[in-house]
């Protein structure tokens, strides 16, 4: 299989949902798709103690990261039959109730596109060094643990 081009999956702030609308509507001309399958991360408003988380600053080494997701893209393009695949998450602050995180894979049957999302997404929370400082409603912060 021919590996695909390394691509910058970072956008600044949230992810608007016309852009995820608009990644939806760029597939209908692709008539060998027959599933999609779509992941998307929204940051919670969690409460620690008094204190309310109001949003969540992403940073990340970009390169490095890039780099991972692009080995995860090829793997998990090695283990699915699928047509397509886009991943995008955000960088810098996003508030509670945003969208952080888009993962959308595309293929010819649902089981094949169903599996592979839930392997990319686990994979991604896993490996890829992206970082969250959770910020409360007083401005005071804290590291935010994956899970």
């Amino acid at each position: 299989m021919k590996e695909r081009k390394l691509k910058n999956v970072f956008k600044q702030g949230a992810i608007p949902p016309d852009f995820i609308a608009t990644a939806i509507a760029n597939h209908q001309s692709k008539t060998n798709i027959g599933a999609h399958d779509i992941f998307l991360g929204q940051v919670r408003a969690d409460t620690f103690g008094d204190k309310t988380v109001t949003a969540i600053e992403y940073t990340a080494h970009e390169s490095m990261a890039n780099q991972v997701f692009h080995e995860l893209r090829e793997a998990t393009f090695e283990k699915f039959d699928l047509s397509c695949m886009h991943i995008y998450h955000s960088l810098g602050k996003v508030r509670a109730g945003e969208i952080c995180f888009f993962v959308f894979v595309s293929g010819a049957h649902r089981k094949e596109v169903f599996d592979a999302l839930e392997y990319l997404v686990e994979d991604i929370k896993a490996k890829v060094p992206i970082f969250g400082k959770e910020i409360f409603e007083d401005s005071t912060h804290q590291w935010k643990v994956n899970n």
